[in-house]
């Protein structure tokens, strides 16, 4: 399925059925008293986070969610049917505007938000009877429904957004320590949408790690795709930043560790204090320990070291990812 991480949909909710006129026809009574019922209940649209959502393309396709309206009363005291839900579906992370505003955000499975409340019956005759006014013709209509156009976004949720450079070695990573497929080749921006991954530590706990598409310089100002795939990460508890310490292309890694810095800090200050764990990629390659030590030079970070390829160093920096999700859960 092909993945969208925003939409724009209009909801409109049912209009309340109005209320009815009637009275009791009995022999030699032919005006009885009133039985006019209510009118019932427009419908109503409703989001719901659902985990087994992972786009919003079905609210791209589908850019209307309309509800129906409730039916009017009837005679004999019945009131008509009420309208039933309409339920939309949308992906756990999914934030909703209207008009630049946030009004909702469906941070948790199961989390739901009522964008259109639909309208109030109508009353029939029979609610205004009184001792007084026996036979009253008066009656409400049903309340009008709710128009509202919406802006869905999504952000995804997760432990550990994975960043890097294209090429960097992401997608391998994230196959090495989950049961995730990405799709994995040598050349840029083979992950052409956020990839998400449940890492084990081996003693029953599990962590999220979404892997986010190569991020370029200027991504902030909109070059290649980066600046698209930015928000995702605004939900992850830390970074973990892979380094290529020996690109192809023979551009520096402590540069490359700089652009990706300044490419958060350019988006948005927060994401670029988030925690980071620091890792340098392929030192299963010739030159590498000589490359490390260049970086730790020009940074003054002492980063962690694996090859995803080869599987080296991957439990010693899983037990530092745990380590850190704790320290931030306060020990939880």
């Amino acid at each position: 399925m092909e993945f969208v991480d925003e939409a724009t949909v209009t909801v409109r909710s049912g209009n309340g059925g109005n209320g009815a006129v009637a009275f009791r026809r009995e022999r030699n009574l032919p005006l009885g008293g009133p039985t006019g019922g209510d009118g019932g209940d427009g419908g109503s649209v409703i989001f719901v986070a659902d985990r087994n959502a992972d786009t919003l393309l079905p609210l791209a396709r589908t850019q209307l969610y309309a509800a129906r309206s409730g039916e009017p009363g009837k005679g004999n005291n019945r009131r008509g049917s009420t309208a039933g839900e309409v339920v939309v579906k949308v992906p756990v992370g999914t934030v909703i505007h209207e008009s630049g505003e946030q009004v909702a955000d469906l941070d948790a499975d199961g989390a739901s938000w009522l964008a259109a409340p639909g309208g109030r019956g109508g009353k029939g005759n029979a609610a205004f009877a009184t001792s007084i006014n026996r036979s009253p013709r008066e009656f409400t209509f049903g309340g009008e429904g709710v128009s509202r156009k919406l802006r869905l976004e999504l952000k995804l949720i997760a432990d550990v957004g994975l960043l890097g450079l294209p090429n960097a070695g992401k997608s391998t990573l994230l196959s090495r320590l989950s049961a995730a497929k990405p799709k994995i080749a040598d050349y840029p921006f083979t992950t052409l949408k956020p990839q998400l991954g449940i890492v084990p530590d081996g003693h029953g706990h599990e962590l999220v790690m979404a892997d986010i598409p190569g991020i370029i310089e200027g991504a902030a100002d909109g070059s290649g795709m980066g600046l698209t795939f930015l928000r995702h990460v605004e939900r992850c508890r830390f970074l973990l930043h892979l380094v290529d310490i020996l690109p192809v292309d023979g551009s520096d890694p402590a540069g490359n560790y700089r652009v990706i810095n300044g490419e958060l800090a350019a988006y948005s200050p927060i994401l670029a204090g988030k925690p980071q764990l620091v890792v340098l990629n392929k030192m299963d390659l010739t030159g590498s320990d000589e490359a490390a030590r260049l970086f730790r030079a020009g940074t003054g970070v002492e980063p962690l070291v694996i090859s995803a390829a080869a599987g080296t160093g991957l439990r010693e920096m899983t037990t530092a990812m745990f380590r850190l999700r704790s320290g931030l859960r306060g020990g939880a």
